[in-house]
């Protein structure tokens, strides 16, 4: 015998049936600090010192290669 229980509710109704915590009001909460300090640091990724950032290794390589080259022809 196969009996099939269909039960169709919300996620925060399933949640409160089973006895389980609303995380919500959190959740919303940790979200708004997040968009605040990505708000807060959004200057810091503006293009102009994202390639300054990106370039600054790339910069330390050459010249560690010329270094190398002018020490291995000596």
């Amino acid at each position: 015998m196969k009996i099939n229980i269909e039960i169709e509710c919300t996620p925060a109704e399933a949640r409160a049936f089973m006895g389980l915590p609303d995380f919500e009001p959190m959740q919303q909460r940790a979200l708004a600090e997040m968009e605040r300090r990505m708000m807060e640091s959004l200057d810091t990724f503006s293009p102009d010192s994202l390639l300054k950032l990106w370039m600054q290794p790339v910069a330390l390589n050459a010249d560690w290669l010329q270094d190398l080259m002018r020490r291995a022809t000596k």
